[in-house]
């Protein structure tokens, strides 16, 4: 579990990590440069979900390696899907990262919501549900290893 108390803000205490794949982890279903040594590094931590529509069919191999547990939803209502997902694990323990329309339910769910910006872009409805924007998935899960990056931006 990763502690922080954020002074005005909230005291966090996350067991989960619930991440968006395409457009978060991976640029066009390639998995994005430094994300498996960041993961390898958060999963003593905390439980590392990876729950996606998986659009161009590559995550299962790309996260092969990875110490994560994968979920691939079927099409309709993945925005409810992932949100359900956050709410079973707990949403008080959760943090969600993610960069599309269909992410900004689990991000407004969990605890701390993080809203990444790669290549594919975000929907601004997920930024705005968002408690965090990082314009790269390295820097956002670096948040989660250092602490008071987090309190950095989040406190009063």
């Amino acid at each position: 579990m990763i502690q922080v108390d954020i002074p005005g803000y909230r005291k966090l205490q996350l067991a989960h990590l619930v991440m968006d794949y395409n457009g978060t982890l991976a640029v066009d279903g390639q998995l994005e440069d430094g994300v498996r040594d960041v993961l390898a590094a958060l999963a003593p931590h905390m439980t590392i979900h990876v729950v996606t529509a998986d659009t161009f069919g590559l995550a299962a191999g790309q996260l092969a390696d990875a110490p994560v547990q994968l979920s691939v939803l079927p099409p309709g209502h993945q925005d409810v899907a992932k949100r359900d997902y956050v709410n079973r694990l707990g949403c008080g323990e959760t943090v969600a990262v993610g960069n599309g329309r269909n992410d900004r339910l689990m991000l407004q769910a969990a605890e701390l919501g993080i809203a990444v910006i790669l290549k594919e872009g975000a929907a601004t409805t997920t930024l705005a549900a968002a408690d965090i924007v990082c314009t790269g998935i390295v820097p956002a899960l670096e948040l989660l290893s250092n602490p008071l990056r987090l309190t950095a931006t989040l406190r009063s």
